[in-house]
């Protein structure tokens, strides 16, 4: 499946892979800064964005995605930045695919398998008829009582698109990430460690990713460094951008691979 990509910039590439019901545009401040010294190419995973729906959705089939996007723009190797959902796909790929890896850098979480913690947010977004509305506030407001934050409900909200004639529709296959949610909270597994460089970002305040989950992460990236972005939740390359490109400038420019 070709993953659809927004591309920035010149230099050694630079694949970025986002969270659960995000998409490439929520990246699109990171991507325009590194782009004054890297090809960033920013993907939307499948049943997001603009990317193609399927009925099939896993760690090794998002792993063959990216497989492909590698292909097709002509990427022997690259660094690869995934957070959340994005980031198991990555720390998937790594395993799998260690020698198309330049380094890795994951945001805000763990290789272990998850609790679902997404039921009661899938539900309020399954349960909205979207015909019943023509604006997007009343929306954040039948969401409000399911999903309280209001940064979270336009986040979401972000994925819906207009037909023709109008009306909304979901860009993001919501029907198809529900029956496949299962598949996305599983561990990330391979048959050998990753010996390349690879940072590990969490925000201060995210439950996402502890410093209990550091040795298990070494056991799988034997090389990987830890850093906190402070007074971050589980998306520190929003809440404090400043310091989340400082990082990901420090690493990409200054760590060496297998070091």
């Amino acid at each position: 499946m070709l993953l659809h990509l927004e591309s920035y910039g010149q230099g050694e590439p630079v694949l970025i892979l986002h969270g659960l019901f995000g998409s490439c545009d929520n990246w699109q401040t990171v991507s325009r800064h590194l782009s004054d010294s890297y090809r960033v190419v920013a993907a939307d995973l499948r049943n997001h964005g603009r990317s193609p729906h399927s009925d099939v959705m896993d760690l090794q089939v998002m792993t063959k995605d990216i497989l492909e996007v590698l292909q097709a723009e002509g990427l022997s190797q690259t660094h690869l930045i995934g957070h959340s959902l994005g980031g198991k796909t990555a720390m998937q790929f790594a395993l799998e695919h260690p020698d198309r890896l330049l380094k890795l850098i994951v945001v805000d979480i763990a290789p272990h398998a998850y609790e679902p913690r997404h039921n009661d947010l899938f539900s309020a977004l399954r349960r909205l008829d979207l015909a019943m509305f023509s604006d997007r506030r009343p929306l954040e407001q039948a969401l409000e009582p399911a999903i309280p934050d209001l940064a979270t409900r336009r986040l979401l909200l972000k994925n819906l698109a207009r037909d023709p004639a109008g009306k909304f529709f979901w860009r993001i296959g919501l029907n198809e990430l529900w029956e496949n949610y299962p598949n996305l909270n599983v561990a990330v597994t391979g048959s050998s460690p990753f010996t390349g460089s690879a940072l590990f970002i969490r925000g201060e305040h995210s439950d996402y990713l502890s410093e209990e989950d550091f040795p298990g992460i070494r056991v799988l990236f034997p090389h990987a460094e830890f850093t906190t972005i402070p007074g971050a939740g589980h998306l520190p390359h929003t809440e404090n951008a400043a310091d989340f490109l400082r990082v990901v400038r420090s690493f990409l420019e200054n760590s060496e691979r297998g070091l």
